[in-house]
Order: structure tokens, then C-alpha cells, then sequence
């Protein structure tokens, strides 16, 4: 049996663009593997109207990026990219062959990623990494990464922090989907999703999941780039 690749889109949380992901393409083009890295509406540094930017904006981006491709690819979100991705699901779960969640998860109906964001706030800057270490794991990352990380991030909009995601069709659970378990351990990410802890509730409505243990910090690209890579490759597997 001929095992071919699915076309591979990457999408990087919060204050990234597509560099984040120079390292895991390297591994992947090497491995053969048809492979693009998305920058969203609104963390472009050179686009004047960064700041008001929309999560309808950004999952109207990985729409075009994905149809333009013409055929369902293996879709990778890291992150805070889970929101707009949620939305490409909920819209159109034909165009995806399948999910591949790093160190994120879907969301549900009516979630807001930072409730109460001031609306007189622009944007969200990447916080101090002794704030940013209390919310997300920084393991595996050296000085220079950590460097780079302050030099290139881009302040998050504004909009995308305080927009209610609206979800309706059920039809993106059915998509086949893999949890790359990073800074939690996917036996414990899985019993939280049980018990239905609001970060990871929705998670527990996906019929067909894949759960993979990755041990890292929370920005696997950067600190385990070529094991991601593979993991990744494995996922767009088609027969």
C-alpha cells in the first residue's frame, strides 16, 4: 500500500507568526512533506491595521490558504491559535483531513479567550517571561530562544482576545484529530476533559483521537523540533 502526505498547514499561538516554525519545516521538507506556515491577520508587525484584526479575519486567512491547496490537509495549531481554528472547523471540517492540536485543544460555543480584556486595550503585549512562565511552561527553551521570542513576538489584537466564539456545527468533532500532549500529560489532560474543565471540555466531545505524549515546555517547535516534526509527518499519512 502507497502511503502518500496530506498537504500540512502550520499555525502558531499567541504573539507568533510564521517563523515560529522555520525549524519544524526544515525537518518536514526534508522529510518531503508539503508543508506552509500561516502568519495571521493581525500579527503581521507591517500591516498598519494590525491592532483591529477579527478572529473572523484570521479564520477567513487559513480558509483561503487551505481551499487555494485543493485538497483537505493536516491542519496544526499551537496554542491561542485554537480559536480561529475553531472557527475553520466549525465552518468547513471537509477541508481538513485531520486536526493536530500542540499543546492546545479545540474550544467550545461561546468561549472568549481573555474575558474582561479592557476594551479600551489595543493590542496585548508578550508579558515578562517570569508572568508568562506562571501561565505556560517554559522548559526546554534557552536563553537565545527565549531572545528571539522577545525580539520577533508581535502584541496580540485586541479583538481576537475579547470576540465570543459562536459554534454550531457538530460535524467538527468528527474530524479525525491528534493531541500532542506537551506541558501536560495526555492522561491528565484527558481526565480534566472529563470532568469538564472549561480549558478542555470540548476536547471530550472529539469521536476520534489520537493522544500523544511529547514532553516539553509549551513551544515544542523551538524545544523538541524535529521529534514535533515527526509527529506531524505521521499525521498526514494518507493511504
Amino acid at each position: 500500500m502507497n502511503t502518500t502526505k496530506s498537504p500540512i498547514v502550520l499555525i502558531a499561538g499567541h504573539w507568533l507568526s510564521a517563523w515560529a516554525w522555520d525549524e519544524v519545516l526544515e525537518h518536514l521538507t526534508a522529510g518531503n512533506a508539503a508543508a506552509t506556515a500561516l502568519t495571521l491577520p493581525g500579527l503581521d508587525p507591517e500591516d498598519p491595521a494590525r491592532t483591529t484584526r477579527t478572529l473572523e479575519e484570521q479564520a477567513a486567512a487559513i480558509t483561503d490558504v487551505v481551499t487555494r491547496l485543493g485538497e483537505p490537509v493536516t491542519l496544526v495549531a499551537h496554542s491561542g491559535a485554537n480559536f480561529p481554528v475553531s472557527l475553520v472547523l466549525d465552518r468547513h471540517p471537509e477541508l481538513i483531513h485531520r486536526m493536530v492540536w500542540v499543546d492546545s485543544g479545540p474550544v467550545g460555543p461561546g468561549s472568549v479567550f481573555l474575558p474582561g480584556f479592557p476594551e479600551d486595550a489595543a493590542e496585548l503585549p508578550l508579558p515578562a517571561f517570569d508572568e508568562l512562565g506562571q501561565q505556560a511552561s517554559l522548559e526546554g527553551l534557552s536563553d537565545e530562544v527565549l531572545d528571539r521570542f522577545r525580539t520577533r513576538a508581535v502584541p496580540e489584537p485586541g479583538p481576537v482576545l475579547r470576540e465570543r466564539l459562536d459554534l454550531s456545527n457538530d460535524a467538527r468533532r468528527q474530524i479525525p484529530t491528534t493531541l500532542v500532549c506537551c506541558s501536560i500529560p495526555g492522561a491528565q489532560m484527558m481526565e480534566l476533559a472529563r470532568s469538564g474543565h472549561p480549558m478542555f471540555a470540548e476536547t471530550a466531545e472529539l469521536t476520534d483521537v489520537e493522544i500523544l505524549d511529547l514532553p516539553t515546555g509549551h513551544w515544542p517547535m523551538w524545544s523538541r523540533p524535529r521529534d514535533l516534526a515527526e509527529v506531524i509527518s505521521r499525521a498526514a499519512a494518507t493511504s
